[in-house]
């Protein structure tokens, strides 16, 4: 007799033993999307149920796109580490955490294969109507821990999750040629740039100098939301791109 999954699409268990109770009262209310960042699937499965790594998600989906659900939805998964996203640092006890097989940066970052894209598409659709996880809410790893990592990187297909109703998405503004600010600067300008990305929800003082953390926030944007190039300088794309998607959000 097989164990029932908490989500609708097909998948089926693999415990992980690595999860605890969520902090009291707190709503999942997030999503957090992850690459697996190692050589193969195996591996990283591997490691994600080893009590000793003290590493875990909820979900798992393979190259292919089955899907294994490795802790239940209830528990608090051991996904997203030291993060921020609008106010909040216990990111693990708001959110489901989804793992996906790419070897990421480290081992030869590959494409997306489409079976795989579909079944995190599905998954994810299925997680968010349950939950009532708002698209703003539906996150790279990367977005909420900007100085650490990359994942699930900038070859990640969010329009293709847009397109199945997943996450906050507007067309990135194309790249054009031109240096706009960068870090070292300091002024209004730059003050303005780190007023939209800290209302957006990243982990950015507003102080007008352009500095380290501001820097890996808005790589970190760029690789979500504007992937074309991913440097971390701000340039009059990711501005407009950054202006749009906040354009995008409903008056509060």
């Amino acid at each position: 007799m097989s164990v029932a999954t908490d989500t609708a699409v097909k998948a089926r268990v693999h415990p992980s033993p690595n999860h605890g109770e969520r902090a009291p009262g707190a709503p999942i209310d997030m999503l957090v999307l992850h690459y697996t960042g190692m050589q193969d699937a195996e591996s990283a499965l591997q490691r994600l149920c080893d009590p000793r790594s003290e590493v875990s998600a909820h979900y798992f989906v393979y190259e292919d796109g089955r899907i294994l659900q490795c802790v239940p939805e209830a528990r608090r998964a051991w996904h997203a580490g030291k993060s921020f996203w609008k106010g909040e640092t216990d990111i693990n006890s708001r959110s489901i955490g989804v793992e996906i097989v790419n070897p990421g940066h480290e081992w030869g970052y590959a494409e997306f294969p489409e079976a795989q894209i579909e079944a995190v598409s599905e998954l994810c659709a299925d997680i968010c109507r349950r939950h009532k996880v708002l698209p703003w809410m539906v996150l790279a790893h990367s977005d909420i821990a900007p100085a650490r990592k990359e994942d699930p990187g900038e070859k990640f297909p969010w329009n293709v999750l847009a397109a199945a109703g997943v996450g906050h998405y507007v067309e990135p503004v194309p790249v054009t040629t031109g240096l706009f600010m960068q870090e070292g600067e300091s002024g209004q300008p730059v003050e303005a740039v780190q007023s939209m990305l800290a209302l957006y929800g990243y982990d950015v003082d507003i102080t007008g100098d352009f500095d380290r953390p501001t820097r890996d926030a808005v790589a970190a944007f760029q690789r979500h939301f504007r992937p074309a190039k991913v440097d971390g300088v701000v340039d009059q794309s990711t501005i407009e791109t950054l202006h749009a998607l906040l354009a995008a959000l409903p008056a509060l």
